[in-house]
């Protein structure tokens, strides 16, 4: 079969784009051919229709319009006449793609999920009734799930969340990541969805340190025996990376310390040695949320470090300085935080378990609801916080306690650091591998028949 991965945009950095091109591996391995339709192409070659481009002028007035203040248009019909002028543009280019390249199957990917792209999201259903092709849609979080969306400016644009975002048609099977979005997806529209959840490549190479990265605690200042304590996550509110300054804090205590003189790989922690906090993502949080982190490490004593301008998607030479990928920061770090209050499923908790270190979790819905029976062993922060005057997540001391404690344990005893690490590798490379993927597609009514091994 010939398949279409549809989204606003692919090649780039963003959750979606990443997953598309695992799905595209995936299928090829079936015996499929796969191509991409998007608004931009970024890295990845792309058939284009540029009116679902990510941030198009039109539909950020749109959207802008729709959702914030109704400012740019003189009445409700005016608006409603853009976005169905608009999303006929798209219809008529969708519906010749998939007759001139001869489309068996078409993925939108968060299309019909979010309310982003109104226009879009009516091209598409349009073009689902109109051309007869299966289409599976991809749903990687809803509007329901965003504030921006809640309260629209216009009641028609509530009718067309309620009809398009997803529409109910025999022609669309549909697909989320986690059984939350399941159950939620049934409740509102009675639609049966099957669970993929978002997976990693546990057969590639192991990151490891070589000529180019054997630099890269230099370049941040971090010494050779120090304990690098790494944040790989963007730096959000509901990232909650003030819990991970607690933890760090709590490291710091003079009994842990005591625990901590011969460290996991041999090294020794000395009165001369530190443990840094590295925060390696892009700040996307307001300004107060940063200085509000930089005030509770200060009085904390955690020595905090924001290194995002050294670490990118990948290695290159910049003004005659080295940047550095994500996953070098994984290689020289000892402990990782995911104290996420919020996650549609975590692609960062899978990152830091493949690169076989040991995971501070505080245990979100989707982790409670798809990830915590696997039987993986991370430092648990619990699943109960409450938030403060500052908009800052707090849990119970005790947790915080409990979890510098048993981060400080597995620091300083070379067995229990690699069985643990090595276990929850094993569990990730079952339940969320290439391979796994494979089967989880491979399940999938419209594809099973198709199938090739791998």
């Amino acid at each position: 079969m010939k398949i279409a991965l549809a989204h606003f945009r692919v090649g780039e950095t963003d959750g979606v784009s990443l997953e598309m091109e695992k799905w595209k591996l995936i299928f090829e391995r079936m015996g499929h051919e796969v191509v991409f339709l998007a608004g931009s192409e970024g890295l990845t070659e792309s058939f284009i229709i540029e009116e679902l481009h990510y941030k198009h002028p039109i539909n950020d007035r749109i959207v802008e319009n729709a959702y914030d203040n109704l400012k740019d248009y003189p009445d409700e019909d005016s608006l409603k006449k853009e976005i169905l002028d608009f999303s006929h543009k798209i219809e008529q280019k969708l519906l010749n793609f998939i007759q001139n390249e001869e489309i068996d199957v078409m993925i939108p990917n968060n299309i019909w999920s979010l309310g982003w792209g109104l226009p879009a999201g009516i091209a598409f259903s349009n073009a689902a009734k109109k051309s007869g092709i299966k289409f599976v849609a991809h749903h990687h979080d809803f509007h329901w799930e965003r504030e921006r969306y809640s309260h629209p400016t216009c009641s028609f644009i509530q009718e067309y969340l309620e009809e398009f975002f997803p529409p109910n048609l025999d022609n669309i099977s549909h697909v989320v990541i986690n059984h939350i979005a399941k159950e939620e997806l049934e409740k509102r529209k009675g639609i049966i969805a099957t669970v993929v959840p978002n997976v990693f490549n546990f057969e590639g190479d192991a990151w490891k340190a070589d000529e180019y990265n054997q630099d890269f605690r230099k370049s941040i200042d971090v010494g050779e025996d120090d304990i690098l304590v790494l944040q790989a996550t963007r730096i959000t509110e509901r990232k909650a990376i003030e819990l991970g300054i607690e933890v760090v804090g709590e490291l710091q205590n003079a009994d842990h310390q005591n625990e901590l003189k011969q460290l996991y790989n041999g090294k020794s922690f000395s009165e001369n040695s530190k443990i840094v906090y590295v925060l390696a993502g892009l700040p996307e949080s307001t300004p107060q949320y940063l200085e509000h982190l930089k005030n509770k490490a200060e009085n904390l004593g955690v020595d905090i470090r924001f290194v995002n301008d050294k670490i990118d998607h990948s290695r290159r030479i910049e003004n005659n300085e080295k940047v550095y990928s994500l996953w070098d920061a994984y290689v020289f770090s000892d402990l990782v935080t995911y104290p996420s209050i919020l996650e549609g499923w975590g692609n960062q908790l899978l990152e830091a378990v493949f690169a076989k270190k040991p995971l501070v979790v505080y245990e979100y819905p989707v982790y409670l609801t798809d990830i915590q029976d696997k039987g993986f062993s991370f430092i648990s922060l619990g699943d109960k916080h409450t938030i403060n005057n500052q908009g800052l997540v707090e849990i119970q001391n005790e947790r915080v306690v409990s979890a510098g404690l048993k981060a400080s344990q597995i620091l300083s005893d070379e067995k229990l650091y690699k069985d643990e690490t090595e276990n929850n590798f094993e569990i990730a490379k079952k339940y969320y591998s290439y391979e796994a993927l494979y089967r989880y597609l491979h399940s999938l009514p419209i594809f099973n028949k198709a199938a090739m091994p791998l």
